[in-house]
């Protein structure tokens, strides 16, 4: 029998428990997962990204943003992520869309794809890039939009956020519509 569960975190008041890996492996190969991406603007209008230090889409630049967990509310997701991710309690967001990322491998060296279903929520971060975490990104830059949208770099799935019709929701609308 595997074991379920691998890892504790307390956040805030609350315990997340972490799937055990041979149970993670189990379910990314078998199911979609459920994400959060923020789309990190400073007052200027550009965009934060980190460069990937995980599969998937590692050395890729990527916006921040992680998995929902199990039992736990798309707020406090919300609110986990922009901790962790931007070290910020509270940001007021504008949601962008629901988006779906397909990738050919995983976090693992075993040979399965990932699925996401992304939630993508549009937030203003006006810190100091130099003290964000780097155990998902190992480095971050600002990118214009025009700038992200040219780099060879910058990953599809990000290039995604700031294209036309590329949302799923507006996917499904216009299968629809007939359009």
């Amino acid at each position: 029998m595997l074991k379920k569960f691998n890892i504790s975190l307390m956040y805030g008041k609350e315990i997340i428990r972490m799937l055990a890996e041979d149970t993670f492996k189990t379910v990314v190969a078998s199911t979609p997962l459920v994400s959060i991406d923020l789309l990190v603007r400073d007052s200027q209008g550009n965009i934060l990204l980190g460069k990937r230090v995980n599969r998937p889409a590692q050395r890729a630049w990527f916006v921040p943003g992680g998995r929902v967990l199990k039992d736990e509310p798309i707020e406090q997701a919300y609110t986990r992520l922009l901790q962790i991710e931007l070290g910020m309690d509270k940001s007021p967001s504008c949601f962008k869309g629901v988006y779906q990322h397909f990738y050919d491998d995983n976090f693992s060296d075993d040979p399965f794809t990932t699925h996401y279903v992304v939630l993508a929520y549009e937030v203003i971060f006006n810190g100091d890039i130099s003290s964000l975490p780097v155990a998902q990104h190992n480095d971050y830059r600002w990118f214009s939009e025009m700038a992200l949208l040219n780099h060879d770099d910058v990953h599809i799935h990000t290039k995604w956020y700031f294209q036309k019709d590329k949302q799923a929701d507006n996917l499904i609308t216009t299968l629809k519509l007939g359009i």
